[in-house]
């Protein structure tokens, strides 16, 4: 809204004051002395209105400046919506800013405000869990000087910022972040982290799974090769010196099958629908099956015991679920020296049914226990393979549990044994008259 100019007014005020002193000076005499008397009460006013003015400027705390009329009234007043202007602005500008960090914390990714000189203006709180930051202690800090990692010390001074960097986060050293600069506004930089440590693993999953594929069916087939070039240059066959070829031939044969029949049973469990049959399954039957399985392969070179809670079941696929726990036993049995001890327990405990299988072999180290379920992952690569593994079996497992609701936790003591836990949190308790138990030693 548009002030009218108090100028004319003020004029017409002014000259009407100085006609009447004029004219009482001169009734009166004292021409100049009343003159002179005005405009000092007039110079007095202004001053006193002015001081009034830069005091409330400096010094007062209220909102509103002074009340005053003519003149000096207009300009109090200008001042006052000019107040009211950048008071209006500065809410707006506080909302714009309070709505911007609302949203910078919404996001999944860290944002830092970064100056041209790198120094840290503001950050969200993802930022602050990603990189160890402490808000307000580190602001003004140059970012380089808090994250030492000298592939982002190399990217922040390159200046070139089109392709992300990926380093390990400070306080997480198993949390892969990638990091990436944004230029904006004047001399304005933004970083932006964000947490790629499913997909930095799933690329290893991918790398490591083409080069053990290669090397898996690279063997038997150099195998193959070798003895179809040794028969082929024989000149006379004789029946037992083709026993040993045809052995060795039959047992690549057959470890290449086990593993194509391994690969399409793992895609199929995770191509098929989510879940898996729902009918009972008779635990004790299948539980003795899986554990003569395992004393065969054994040799009876181990002491296998089986416990079994009869009064409690799942439901499910029959043979994914005995596929599951055949892998777990066979791994137990590979792993455990002659004359060491397997025991297996299908039990109740805590609201939830479990199927512990723990040996007593030599234990995994900690560091290898989260990727033990991958595909090809092992331990002893070179072990695993003179024992006819495919490296898969942990992965069935796995794939298979969790389409029935149930998860897989694996324990370790180095020198001492390992234990794996088939955990099924949906499980059914059936009829207490046939809910027996029964320890079955060989």
């Amino acid at each position: 809204m548009l002030m009218s100019n108090p100028w004319p007014a003020a004029i017409s005020r002014a000259l009407l004051g100085l006609l009447v002193i004029m004219l009482v000076g001169a009734a009166s005499g004292y021409f100049v002395a009343v003159v002179l008397a005005g405009v000092a009460a007039a110079l007095a006013y202004n001053i006193y209105q002015l001081s009034r003015l830069e005091h409330w400027l400096r010094c007062s705390r209220q909102i509103h400046p002074p009340r005053a009329s003519g003149l000096w009234g207009a300009v109090f007043d200008s001042f006052d919506r000019q107040q009211q202007r950048r008071r209006a602005r500065r809410e707006r500008l506080a909302d714009l800013l309070r709505r911007f960090r609302e949203s910078a914390n919404a996001m999944p990714d860290g944002i830092i405000v970064l100056s041209d000189l790198g120094e840290m203006r503001w950050w969200n709180h993802v930022a602050s869990r990603y990189l160890s930051l402490n808000w307000p202690q580190d602001q003004g800090h140059r970012i380089a000087n808090l994250i030492r990692h000298p592939d982002f010390s190399h990217f922040l001074d390159s200046g070139s910022w089109d392709d992300p960097i990926k380093i390990p986060a400070p306080n997480d050293p198993l949390r892969v972040l990638e990091i990436r600069i944004v230029p904006y506004g004047d001399q304005q930089r933004m970083l932006l982290a964000r947490d790629v440590s499913e997909l930095h693993r799933l690329e290893t999953m991918r790398r490591d799974f083409v080069g053990n594929i290669s090397h898996e069916l690279r063997t038997p087939l150099t195998v193959l090769r070798g003895m179809a070039e040794h028969i082929s240059d024989m000149k006379s066959l004789e029946r037992a010196e083709l026993d040993r070829p045809l052995e060795l031939m039959d047992q690549q044969i057959e470890r290449m099958t086990q593993l194509v029949d391994d690969l399409l049973l793992l895609s199929r469990l995770e191509t098929e629908a989510p879940e898996a049959k729902s009918d009972p399954i008779d635990m004790p039957a299948m539980l003795n099956e899986v554990a003569d399985e395992a004393r065969t392969f054994s040799n009876d070179s181990h002491d296998i015991k089986l416990t079994i809670d009869a009064g409690i079941t799942v439901k499910g696929d029959y043979e994914e679920l005995r596929s599951a726990f055949s892998n777990l036993l066979s791994n137990a049995v590979k792993y455990t020296p002659p004359e060491g001890r397997i025991d297996i327990r299908w039990f109740e405990a805590a609201g939830i049914a479990c199927l512990t299988v723990a040996d007593t072999g030599r234990g995994i180290p900690a560091h290898h226990l989260p990727r033990l379920t991958e595909r090809f992952y092992r331990v002893d690569s070179g072990r695993a393979s003179r024992d006819g593994g495919t490296g898969l079996g942990l992965a069935i497992a796995k794939h298979v549990l969790s389409r029935h609701g149930a998860h897989l936790e694996i324990t370790s003591e180095l020198d001492v044994g390992s234990t794996f836990s088939c955990v099924f949190p949906s499980y059914e308790r059936i009829d207490a008259s046939s809910a027996n138990r029964y320890d079955f030693q060989h």
